[in-house]
């Protein structure tokens, strides 16, 4: 019997119209749906009214239903793989489910579409022409600074999943490891609360500290450069007067109160002087 297919489908990150027409096709004329969390992906399939079987595939059961899935696969049967959001495969159990697949010579189809990573990378304003992708980093502190030691050379900009009960501790690491360099932290993308906070690392940890922390985090790290611990590469507002280093800040989402207090904080400025240069910018002085 020739076996089936196992399709990889891209769910929404947030909003549930990032979903492509493939995908709903492949969710309904698949014979079964393997999701990380059932009701999850019960309300999505519940919105485009597919009735195809499902069953939960996650990181506390995936020996005994990744085994389960891939009988079915052998047997002919096509199943459908998705997460909770985005891409399946990417930081969940279906890089085991894909590898035992292909060692079974079980054809593999990937559905592209949303990815959490993707979407804050190319809104973060960082460069995004080379860039590598970290996942989640180990929730254990000492564990966490090791893995943090080890890319504390990587130049090309880093993208971590965080959660938000780890989030201030995390920053903290990366500030004490990597050194305070840029970053843009997301979170609720593609959702009607959907931000965007641009700055430096130890700018995030202040910013965040006094607010209620939800949802999941994307964080968009800057690689090492010549200001934050090798390289020759400069920080890109190092040619810049104060005043438009604060513009520049703001440009890319930053209040201005926010970035003034930014600026300062990286010149080693009086937060008062930064005020100035920009009350002179303002009244079109020179």
């Amino acid at each position: 019997m020739k076996p089936g297919t196992l399709y990889l489908c891209a769910t929404p990150i947030g909003n549930l119209e990032d979903i492509t027409l493939r995908v709903l096709r492949v969710l309904r004329e698949v014979d079964l749906i393997a999701a990380e969390d059932t009701r999850h992906t019960r309300k999505l399939l519940a919105h485009y009214d597919i009735h195809t079987p499902l069953i939960s595939f996650h990181e506390h059961n995936r020996l005994k239903q990744g085994a389960y899935l891939l009988e079915q696969l052998q047997s002919g049967r096509n199943v459908a793989l998705v997460s909770d959001a985005g891409m399946p495969g990417i930081s969940d159990p279906g890089e085991d489910l894909v590898s035992g697949a292909i060692a079974r010579g079980i054809t593999v189809v990937p559905c592209p579409g949303p990815s959490a990573a993707l979407t804050a990378l190319v809104a973060s304003g960082l460069p995004a022409s080379s860039f590598c992708f970290e996942g989640f980093l180990p929730a254990v502190a000492p564990a966490r600074r090791r893995r943090l030691e080890k890319l504390k050379g990587e130049e090309r900009t880093m993208i971590f999943y965080e959660a938000p009960h780890r989030l201030l501790k995390t920053l903290a690491d990366m500030v004490e490891v990597l050194g305070d360099r840029p970053v843009t932290v997301a979170r609720e993308l593609t959702k009607l609360h959907e931000e965007f906070w641009r700055g430096t690392l130890s700018g995030a940890g202040e910013y965040f500290s006094g607010r209620p922390l939800k949802g999941e985090f994307t964080l968009v790290v800057a690689g090492r450069t010549g200001s934050n611990g090798g390289g020759a590469r400069p920080e890109p507002w190092e040619k810049l007067t104060p005043a438009e280093h604060v513009h520049m800040l703001c440009a890319r989402g930053m209040p201005k109160k926010e970035a003034i207090k930014e600026v300062a904080r990286l010149r080693g400025l009086p937060r008062r002087e930064v005020y100035n240069h920009m009350v002179k910018v303002d009244m079109g002085e020179s």
